[in-house]
């Protein structure tokens, strides 16, 4: 079965946050696919609509099913009925496991650079965050991460630190854990007595022959430590459905969350039905989108090298984001980023929102056709070609 990928989809008027820039802007920012979604997700929503009742709605068994089908089946994972909830995001289900699991003063650790929104949701509920840099380094030959244990083993240690949100696989380097240093991680947290929350809603998007492994499938320690936040939004671009899920081993743990998800835990009409759809009818789709995702990675890597000799693109194994350093072409990513939205029509996110060394470092979405995709690369390097650091761009 083939899927068409290459053919633009109008989002201009649709009340797309991605697209309600200026008529001749390209956004290539938040992390939302210009793709439609897996034809079988389009079949159920359809079905569902024309049923023409949107009343409240219960969980169906398929729900479960699907989520541990899905699971065992692609990350090799099995979850226990018990252990799954459902919440209508995210990151207002880790919002809801920070309050309940901490009191406010407290620290929640980060390894930064990491996604924007886990900054905010801790200021937003009294906490502190504990930001640990991690190590900027280089695997032959290019650019890559690792974790500055010492600084996270203090971190941990500070009696105050209770959480340690991590981000699997990264964002937004869309960096692949090892299991030896996921396994690190849970050993020091369980020393500390810290609680990890992994928020793992890129998981499916990875290189085709990669797989994402769950922090709590590490280890033994680490399944009883961990709270897993999951959903099929990001792998089938579903965000406006508000469907998602919390998964945790331990009784006492999950208790907490599930307790604090409130209303959060109630879906909509149509947030069961798509995401039974995707997780049951939806891999060879998936497949699909994951080789051409590879295939534009790789375009501006080519791409770079190329007519941007000045930028460097830091390998992504999974997500459709690229994290790409412009250290080398401009002083801070932040007036890099304001100077192409201004004069090249470019609107990427600069590194800044990222914290630990983003001021060196632009984030890039490859989730949109080829056609954008090459549209995109080329105002780069025109608004490269014209950028200057003094240039006015407010």
């Amino acid at each position: 079965m083939t899927f068409d990928f290459d053919t633009p989809v109008e989002r201009r008027g649709t009340d797309s946050i991605k697209w309600n820039v200026g008529e001749d802007e390209i956004p290539m920012w938040v992390a939302d696919m210009d793709f439609k979604t897996a034809p079988a997700v389009v079949r159920a929503v359809t079905q569902r609509a024309e049923n023409g009742v949107f009343g409240y709605e219960s969980f169906p068994e398929n729900w479960y099913d699907a989520y541990i089908g899905w699971w065992e089946r692609r990350h090799g994972f099995h979850m226990e009925r018990d252990w799954l909830r459902f919440s209508t995001g995210v990151i207002p289900a880790i919002s809801a496991a920070v309050g309940v699991l901490t009191q406010p003063g407290d620290s929640v650790a980060l390894l930064s650079p990491v996604y924007n929104s886990f900054f905010s949701l801790i200021r937003n509920s009294g906490r502190q965050v504990s930001e640990v840099p991690m190590k900027r380094t280089r695997e032959n030959g290019a650019l890559s991460y690792m974790i500055d244990f010492d600084a996270l083993d203090a971190a941990l240690e500070e009696e105050r630190t209770k959480v340690l949100i991590f981000c699997n696989p990264h964002n937004p380097t869309g960096k692949l854990w090892e299991k030896s240093v996921m396994e690190k991680i849970g050993l020091l947290c369980e020393k500390y007595g810290v609680t990890v929350l992994s928020d793992e809603i890129h998981c499916d998007i990875t290189d085709p022959e990669k797989r994402v492994l769950p922090f709590a499938a590490a280890s033994e320690i680490n399944l009883w430590i961990t709270a897993t936040f999951l959903a099929p939004t990001k792998a089938f671009n579903l965000m406006g459905l508000q469907t998602a899920a919390v998964a945790a081993a331990d009784p006492a743990l999950r208790k907490k969350i599930f307790d604090a998800l409130g209303d959060l835990a109630n879906p909509n009409a149509f947030a069961c039905t798509a995401a039974v759809a995707a997780y049951t009818e939806g891999k060879a789709w998936l497949d699909a989108l994951n080789r051409y995702i590879r295939a534009n990675k790789d375009r501006v890597t080519e791409f770079l090298k190329v007519e941007c000799p000045a930028l460097e693109a830091v390998p992504s194994e999974a997500t459709y984001l690229m994290w790409i350093r412009t250290s080398a072409a401009a002083p801070s990513s932040d007036h890099l980023h304001r100077f192409l939205r201004k004069n090249a029509g470019l609107f990427v996110c600069p590194g800044t929102w990222y914290r630990g060394d983003g001021a060196d470092f632009i984030r890039f979405n490859t989730g949109c056709p080829r056609s954008q995709l090459d549209e995109a690369l080329l105002r780069l390097k025109s608004g490269l070609e014209r950028y200057s650091p003094d240039a006015q761009v407010d």
